[in-house]
């Protein structure tokens, strides 16, 4: 999902930005930077992450102005980095859209704090949960945080742009009902699937790779 045209009223394109510079100053200040320098594998995985996003990105579909769908992606770059890091390689991503005309300069902040600010940040709740649970098999971070976090993070985002289009005046509630919040549950099961399986792969055959799993727990 992302907005291609400015659909928000000043006060909420001020809102939005102002929630968005706040998470992205925390973002930043949580990153270990001199580890980071350090850590080429971290690096590629960073950037290698931001460049797949940005293209996979560029396929949508949608009818409606803001109501296009596609997968984000987000929650396993999240199990990977972290959520700061995700957040950062999802901004990177963003700004590929906006260079290939994808999404306009003037919806960054929207579309950030939508379409990687909040999956990434509900990823890392439903991670942190999981973790506070300590559950001792491995299929519980794959169903809870790979599945489950994926699907429950694009509700998530959903439901929000959903909100700022319907309180906006864009769309009426029975519009975003009919067009969108409707399909929102089939949404769920392929971005589910699509972020379930990669870490599943990375789990099996990388698991050096999740950052946020700590393997000790499942043995």
């Amino acid at each position: 999902m992302g907005m291609t045209e400015n659909l928000l009223s000043t006060s909420q394109w001020l809102l939005t930005a102002s929630i968005f510079v706040l998470v992205l100053l925390v973002a930043l200040r949580s990153v270990d930077w001199q580890a980071l320098r350090k850590d080429n594998a971290t690096q590629h995985s960073l950037f290698g992450a931001a460049v797949v996003l940005g293209f996979v990105w560029q396929l949508r579909a949608g009818i409606s102005p803001g109501l296009a769908i596609h997968i984000f992606g987000i929650t396993v770059i999240t199990l990977m980095l972290g959520w700061a890091l995700a957040v950062i390689s999802g901004l990177l991503a963003l700004v590929i859209t906006v260079i290939t005309g994808r999404e306009p300069l003037v919806m960054f902040a929207a579309n950030g704090l939508m379409t990687v600010m909040v999956p990434a940040l509900v990823t890392h709740a439903i991670m942190l949960w999981e973790r506070r649970r300590d559950f001792r098999n491995f299929f519980a971070y794959i169903f809870f945080c790979g599945f489950f976090g994926a699907g429950l993070s694009v509700a998530a985002a959903g439901v929000l742009m959903c909100l700022m289009l319907w309180s906006s005046g864009v769309y009426t509630f029975e519009t975003l009902v009919h067009e969108y919040l409707r399909y929102l549950p089939l949404f769920m099961i392929p971005e589910g699937f699509v972020n379930g399986v990669f870490v599943t792969g990375l789990m099996v055959f990388h698991p050096d790779r999740l950052s946020t799993l700590d393997q000790r727990r499942y043995r």
